[in-house]
């Protein structure tokens, strides 16, 4: 933990603060905006399993409000015209997904607890993993839930502060959560500053 400590200190010596902090207020803002922006940031992140962060954004631009009228052998297509990996696949979950889009800031704000919001979207949201709801809810200004993709996970455990998961469990998810709680306690950050700095030691970027 130290090591990562040690890590996270040279990025905000280095100026890294200022960025990751205009990346949080982002998100906040995000989450104040209207129901159609929240449900097309969720499209963004079922875009995001087994694919990069930076095409997701490249494709969500392109997209933009087709997330929500087009019809889904149309948006297969965009998808595929766009070099998404799973065109197909992505285009009917949000297609399923879009039963949620009129209500899904009311749901949002039905629930006092963010943990058990992320058990509602893997649930009732096809495509939703426990990463993919953990990044959507981040990406729209929810501060305590972790992003625990393979970037993080190869961090920990050259820290040997965990072993590499075969597969990742609800369990083995909710366990290494707790590890970079009690690293952001220590830091007096929050899981999503965590994230940001953490994945910016290992890529070089600060996305979303």
């Amino acid at each position: 933990m130290k090591e990562l400590a040690r890590m996270v200190g040279e990025q905000i010596r280095c100026g890294l603060k200022e960025t990751v902090d205009s990346r949080i207020r982002e998100f906040h803002d995000l989450g104040r905006s209207g129901g159609s922006d929240i449900f097309k940031e969720l499209c963004f992140c079922i875009l995001t399993a087994n694919y990069s962060a930076e095409g997701g954004i490249r494709i969500q631009r392109s997209i933009g409000d087709g997330f929500l009228t087009l019809p889904e052998k149309d948006l297969a297509q965009r998808l595929k015209e766009l070099g998404h990996r799973f065109p197909e696949a992505r285009a009917s979950y949000i297609a399923q997904a879009r039963r949620h889009k009129d209500t899904i800031k009311q749901t949002i704000g039905s629930f006092d607890d963010s943990k058990e919001l992320r058990e509602w979207l893997v649930k009732n949201v096809k495509g939703i993993s426990y990463k993919e709801a953990s990044h959507f809810l981040r990406n729209i200004g929810f501060d305590d839930v972790a992003i625990i993709d393979f970037h993080i996970i190869d961090i920990l455990q050259r820290a040997k502060m965990i072993e590499r998961p075969k597969t990742l469990t609800r369990n083995r998810y909710l366990e290494i959560e707790g590890i970079l709680s009690s690293l952001g306690k220590e830091l007096g950050m929050t899981l999503a500053e965590l994230d940001l700095y953490l994945w910016c030691a290992e890529t070089g970027k600060v996305l979303k």
